[in-house]
């Protein structure tokens, strides 16, 4: 895929970040400058290490590697789940169930009930409960697709994960981090860089600026899945 330009980054606002006073001094090496009070990225380096995101997401994809995206705040659920299915990956687009990887036995044992569940929908096993059961079930398979659809096939942990908002996915991190999970993130003024493994520097809370960053992201990992066949 072709790199993003400075242009359609300063296009989908990527640079803007937030008020000074709520920022991460780890960010200042990315800040360009202030203006109104607000911290401005700098697209240089946003675009560089954009570019070596997709560089590594391509290398990943063309060995076989899994990726597992997440993103639970509103501006990010739809995009989170379009562009993992387009790219053939896992997704967390809704609240992170704590132990999510790091308590995988466990997890596997949900999404198993879920597809049970789905099972007894289809079958319409549902109608010859009684109606209060069957009502019961309706309302639990409804909550584990809600949580639970986006990795429902994924059957191994996966090999990276590719994260939005970093301060509101802490949980997720955290767990990513203890299993030696690298991390691919938009990084906002308020971010911590240390936390993850390949940063990008951005406007996280934008839907213009996710769709952009993301949308290049997934391209990345299509060409390498590609390229390996």
């Amino acid at each position: 895929m072709s790199d993003i330009s400075l242009s359609q980054l300063l296009e989908a606002g990527v640079h803007f970040g937030h008020k000074a006073y709520r920022w991460n001094p780890k960010m200042f090496p990315y800040i360009y400058s202030e203006v109104n009070n607000i911290h401005i990225l700098d697209l240089v380096q946003s675009a560089t290490l954009l570019k070596e995101a997709n560089k590594y997401l391509k290398s990943a994809a063309q060995e076989g590697k899994s990726f597992l995206f997440i993103g639970t705040k509103r501006q990010a659920a739809t995009l989170i789940a379009q562009e993992a299915k387009r790219c053939d990956s896992y997704y967390v687009n809704h609240r992170w169930l704590g132990g999510m990887l790091t308590n995988w036995t466990t997890l596997k044992e949900r999404i198993s009930h879920l597809k049970d569940l789905e099972k007894q929908e289809v079958e319409n096993t549902f109608d010859l409960l009684p109606k209060k059961e069957g009502a019961l079930r309706r309302k639990e398979l409804k909550k584990l697709r809600k949580h639970l659809d986006g990795i429902k096939t994924m059957n191994n942990l996966p090999d990276v994960a590719i994260i939005i908002d970093q301060k509101r996915e802490m949980t997720s991190i955290r767990e990513c981090k203890k299993l030696g999970i690298p991390i691919v993130s938009i990084l906002d003024t308020n971010c911590d860089p240390d936390l993850v493994d390949i940063p990008i520097p951005g406007n996280d809370d934008a839907v213009r600026s996710i769709k952009l960053i993301l949308k290049s992201l997934t391209d990345s990992i299509i060409s390498g899945k590609a390229s390996s066949t």
